[in-house]
């Protein structure tokens, strides 16, 4: 079973805390025959904003037993780091774990060392001052979350959620990500590259419209969907719903498609025995090689490897 292990603080802030907690510390029974070996790990008396005092059974030394391990938003983005926290994270990055950082939490990461010459995100309110204290670190304001591998960082609150699913994705994957996300009442994939700001408003009656544009073209993969089709179907412009499209999701109509597409083949990778080739054209992106291609950019691995690792048995065609 893999191990996952919850970092808490004095004075971590109650939600980002919770965010973990919700998503790998219960058993998902008909979700996956094996979950997470949860361990929350506190120093003894520790308590968060709200006044709370977590019942941990570990303390932060067993973060370096991890297979993953999570830290939470940080109490202060002002003031050093705890430097037992700073050295149980470095110590469980140097034994091969998985470090994921929810919102501020990037900060105890930054300390660690554990983000120098990569790409890492923040709150946008703290990305500047993330920057400004760790040069080395590529900090980027603008995405929900980053997977750089074995180092992943969120930007702030609901953010958190978004990447705790992209693990559960990963580690069991899309079905049960969606059937864990409907569980919380949560889209089942936001992209790790949506804007997590946006500075404009959105009219009410451009966001009402947006939707039923989207169910429309969710039922339509296989077909070629373009931004002129898109805008016909919402009788407006193609710069129109260009505008429209930023401003309520921060990507591009195109961007969201091929998203949505990779993600229908994961499903269909996992839960059925189509060729490949049949799995390109039910999702839209053409040819085997055309879905190697993006499935393997936007997954990291190719389609027949994926299949093998989250498909049941005799679901192993090429």
């Amino acid at each position: 079973m893999h191990t996952l292990a919850v970092a808490v603080t004095e004075g971590v802030p109650i939600f980002e805390l919770a965010i973990p907690c919700e998503v790998f510390g219960y058993e998902r029974p008909g979700l996956a025959d094996s979950w997470y070996d949860f361990r929350l790990c506190a120093a003894p008396g520790t308590r968060t904003t709200a006044g709370f005092a977590p019942q941990a059974e570990y303390g932060l030394d067993a973060l370096a037993e991890a297979d993953t391990v999570v830290v939470p938003a940080c109490a202060s983005v002002v003031d050093e780091q705890p430097p037992d926290l700073v050295d149980a994270v470095r110590a469980a990055h140097g034994n091969g774990a998985r470090i994921v950082s929810l919102c501020t939490g990037a900060f105890v990461l930054a300390a660690a060392g554990l983000l120098d010459g990569r790409p890492a995100t923040t709150h946008w309110m703290h990305a500047g001052q993330l920057a400004a204290r760790y040069p080395e670190v590529l900090v980027d304001a603008s995405v929900l979350y980053i997977d750089d591998g074995d180092v992943l960082t969120s930007a702030g609150t609901a953010a958190g959620l978004d990447l705790c699913l992209h693990v559960v994705r990963n580690d069991h994957g899309a079905a049960v990500a969606s059937a864990l996300a409907k569980r919380l009442v949560m889209p089942a994939h936001r992209p790790g590259g949506q804007a997590q700001y946006i500075d404009a408003a959105v009219p009410l009656a451009d966001a009402d419209e947006l939707g039923p544009l989207l169910d429309w073209a969710r039922g339509r993969l296989h077909e070629p969907l373009t931004v002129a089709a898109l805008a016909s179907r919402a009788n407006v412009t193609t710069r129109t719903l260009i505008r429209r499209f930023h401003a309520a999701t921060g990507t591009t109509p195109m961007a969201w498609l091929r998203g949505i597409r990779i993600d229908h083949a994961r499903e269909l990778l996992e839960t059925t025995s189509l060729p490949v080739g049949e799995i390109a054209e039910r999702s839209g992106l053409g040819s085997p090689a055309n879905l190697r291609h993006h499935f393997t950019r936007a997954v990291g691995v190719p389609p027949t490897a994926y299949r093998r690792a989250f498909a049941p048995d005799g679901a192993t065609r090429s």
